[in-house]
């Protein structure tokens, strides 16, 4: 009976897996109508949500007064101050770019330009809320002033579109402000306004939100739709008309002075006044050129065609059965995968710091931020891309001399643990990313980061790394006279160090000739270790034991321990004096706390099992951290614990856990984020989590669970094979989400991990679901591959002995479905 059913299932898997893939292919949807620009424009998510192209240059969107309006534009009820063209999404931090704000006026008071209300602080206009519009490739508002302003983009160009109302007599102002969002512009600012044609340009030194340095910014603004009645500069809160040109410092009290030029239009009547406003990092000429070249009639309907025909492109590679999934879903999925390709952004050709004929990216902001599912899901999405981008690390490598861990507006920022962008090339290594890579100095890039400490490792590369090889860790207050940072996160950096050593040992191995750099690479990658304290014990705030014992803790010189409570900095610290971040008073962890970072040992789940005590004891502590809600979702470091559950032999629990955490973190609505969506990361976890594959980054590793869906395909614009994972028994109330059984192209597949090979051949992966936990993907021989060998393991779930002081939660009892408890909890409860 059951060798029968067996074979039948087989059968229906490739009938279904064909009529699913079939639904797929032939689908005429459109993605962009899933797109919602508006998710996490409010509530912290700081994304851009404005008009751009894919890593597009020029972002063009109204700027508000918003304390949280690192992206721009925010639904909080903030004003606004402006229209600008540069931005970046997600940041946290202060926020960047927001540079030459346009700003419209119907006329000035008394028909004079005294009138007119010049500085940012005092021009801010409330909008009305319904009249917010965004699409890819677009953005309109309505200012209670009763102007509409809409725009589009291009590469290095906006374009405005002004409707002014016509219901009385008017001489519509447009100023251009030399300004950016975190009022950082420095001295010297310049422009100049034509008096026949009204063209302006100029430049500004501003700084960066997230780094040392500064830049310069360079731009050209042309305008059409009316006649010029005249134009001027203004400083401070006066204008004139009999001065074209400004220089203007930035003043003495830390505060820019407000300073800008402006053009008046005769009535325009009906017909609108567009601004044709383009940026560049060389020249204000070459600013002009771009205009010129990209946007040379001023046709805002073919430059927004254009926009969302390249957003098409990119998005239409992945298609998802619609039957049955209610529409936020598909909002949720598309909108997701939008925001991965607005950061980084494409700045070739604009690089003044040295001349090279390869690409250069900007705005990676942070690689710690990016490496764990962002770029992973490029990869899968845009490889050419992606092969650009690590292209541009490698040449910033040769010319700055270290890969960088965060940049943006062509300066270093500040590196928040281990050299990450090491891990990006591991994982595009690995994922046969080649086009135009020279692999061999992206091999001597990253074992630069493991050899070789940087004067000021505060902005690149790694700081200790005498204590690191001396000691196999990085210690608390360490000895370190080469280099200089913040004397902070020993912990935090220690653990990402050896997982940064282990990334080199697989682009090693995969160059070949390179035996002695694997071994030692190999053994360094164990130092994790040297920070286990095995009879650290764990108290919740109230006093209260957590049961669990054995911990990370940090260590001194005089190979010590300290001490760091394993709970400082978690989600439920409330204690305001808790730092973990980048100030000289912050902890041995970086934006997280002991108790999360015990599982960041990407490479070597089977020894980190065994460890704590075996997979029993190794799923208590990874539900405990869950539950308690010691760890956020909103914050990367959370996102591989999600589905660490597939190395303890229980895959069906990060299906579980990711329902879990989507949508119920995760809405398709202006506050829908929990945190910053830092680059398109929270976007590529979500897109990654529906799609039904996340991967293990740095590693050739995607963990399997159901997607969101019945079907997903992908077809990979390396091969232009189509890989399409299908599921039978598809319950869009996701009640069956624990996979039964499943199939790899016809045959019978009990691994719980796929590799990337799945993507570029075009694999077909057909899951059979059940309501209850089944032994799918559960046995030894199932799990992902570990540095270590996994011990400890039983039979059915795989739960070993239990070593734990608490008892099992689950043991090895079937799941119910998802349960909805009150609050939001929606963790389901063990039979019995």
């Amino acid at each position: 009976m059951r060798i029968t059913r067996q074979r039948s299932v087989f059968a229906i898997s490739l009938l279904v897996q064909s009529a699913l893939a079939r639904n797929a292919t032939n689908s005429t949807y459109d993605p962009l109508q899933y797109v919602n620009q508006l998710i996490g424009s409010s509530n912290g998510g700081n994304v851009f949500p404005g008009a751009t192209i894919p890593y597009g240059m020029a972002k063009a969107v109204a700027d508000t007064n918003s304390g949280s309006n690192q992206g721009g534009f925010t639904t909080d009820g903030s004003a606004i101050t402006g229209f600008s063209s540069m931005h970046d999404s997600g940041t946290g931090g202060s926020p960047s770019l927001g540079n030459f704000a346009l700003f419209p006026y119907i006329s000035c008071v008394g028909d004079d330009v005294d009138g007119c209300v010049y500085p940012k602080k005092s021009r801010a206009t409330n909008y009305t809320a319904s009249s917010v519009k965004a699409s890819p490739g677009y953005f309109g508002i309505e200012l209670d002033s009763g102007v509409s302003v809409d725009m589009t983009a291009a590469q290095h160009t906006s374009l405005f579109r002004f409707q002014f109302p016509t219901t009385h007599a008017q001489a519509p102002l447009i100023l251009m402000d030399l300004t950016d969002l975190s009022d950082s512009r420095q001295d010297n600012g310049t422009i100049n306004v034509d008096a026949s044609t009204g063209r302006m340009t100029g430049n500004a030194r501003f700084l960066p939100s997230f780094g040392q340095g500064n830049y310069v910014l360079y731009f050209c603004a042309d305008f059409q739709g009316a006649p010029i009645r005249d134009n001027g500069i203004f400083a401070n809160s006066r204008a004139s008309t009999g001065v074209k040109n400004l220089t203007i410092s930035r003043s003495i009290n830390g505060y820019p002075l407000p300073g800008g030029a402006f053009n008046r239009f005769e009535a325009p009547g009906d017909a609108p006044i567009l601004a044709r406003v383009a940026v560049s990092f060389i020249s204000s000429a070459q600013a002009c050129s771009s205009a010129e070249k990209e946007i040379p009639s001023f046709d805002f309907a073919a430059t927004q065609t254009a926009a969302e025909s390249l957003w098409r492109e990119k998005l239409s590679p992945i298609v998802v059965s619609t039957t049955g999934v209610a529409t936020s879903y598909l909002t949720n999925f598309y909108s997701g995968i939008y925001r991965t390709m607005v950061n980084p952004q494409d700045y070739t050709g604009e690089n003044p710091l040295w001349q090279s004929s390869e690409p250069y990216f900007d705005s990676f902001y942070c690689i710690w931020d990016l490496f764990r599912s962002q770029m992973p899901f490029l990869t899968v999405l845009d490889p050419e891309t992606v092969a650009r981008q690590i292209r541009s690390l490698i040449d910033t490598y040769e010319h700055l001399g270290w890969l960088p861990d965060c940049r943006m507006t062509l300066n270093k920022g500040y590196t928040q643990g281990g050299s990450n962008a090491d891990n990006v090339l591991a994982d595009a290594y690995l994922k046969g990313i080649s086009d135009g890579v020279d692999w061999d100095k992206g091999y001597d890039a990253v074992v630069k980061d493991a050899e070789v400490e940087p004067y000021d490792w505060c902005c690149e590369g790694r700081g200790g790394l005498d204590s690191w090889k001396a000691l196999g860790y990085i210690p608390v207050q360490d000895f370190d006279y080469k280099g200089f940072g913040t004397m902070t996160r020993s912990l935090s950096r220690t653990l990402e160090y050896s997982y940064n050593d282990f990334v080199i040992t697989q682009i090693a191995s995969g160059l070949g000739g390179k035996e002695g750099d694997v071994e030692k690479y190999t053994s360094r990658a164990g130092n994790w270790k040297n920070l286990f304290k095995a009879d650290q014990t764990s108290s919740l705030f109230t006093g209260a034991d957590t049961g669990f014992v054995g911990f990370f803790q940090p260590k001194f010189l005089n190979e010590t321990f300290g001490y760091q409570d394993p709970l400082k900095c978690s989600n439920i610290d409330t204690n305001p004096n808790s730092v973990c971040s980048l100030q000289n008073t912050g902890a041995e962890t970086f934006e997280s706390s002991i108790w999360e970072y015990s599982f960041f040992v990407p490479h070597d789940q089977a020894t980190l099992i065994t460890t704590f005590g075996g997979p029993a004891a190794f799923v208590e502590r990874l539900d405990y951290l869950h539950d308690q809600n010691i760890t956020y979702i909103g914050n990367e470091p959370a996102f591989l614990t999600v589905y660490q559950y597939h190395y303890a032999g229980r895959p069906a629990l990060s299906a579980l856990r990711s329902h879990y955490y989507i949508p119920a973190f995760f809405q398709p609505t202006d506050d829908g984020l929990p945190g910053n969506d830092d680059s398109g990361a929270m976007g590529s976890f979500l897109a990654f989590s529906m799609m039904g594959l996340f991967p293990n980054p740095g590693q050739d590793v995607y963990l399997i669970i159901p997607p969101y869906f019945e079907s997903v395909s992908i077809t990979s614009p390396a091969t232009n094979n189509t890989a399409t994972i299908s599921n039978i028994n598809f319950d869009p109330t996701y009640k069956n989400v624990y996979i039964q059984s499943a199939t790899l192209d016809g045959e019978p597949y009990t691994k719980n991990w796929i590799d990337h090979s799945f993507f570029t051949e075009g694999k077909k992966l057909v899951l059979t679901l059940g309501s209850t936990e089944s032994t799918w993907g559960t046995q030894v021989a199932d799990l992902p591959p570990s540095l270590g060998t996994y011990v400890g393991f039983g039979n059915g779930t795989g739960n070993g002995t239990m070593t734990s002081k608490r008892a099992v939660r689950f043991g090895a009892a079937p799941i119910n479905a998802l349960t909805e408890k009150t609050g939001g909890n929606y963790w389901a409860q063990a039979q019995g």
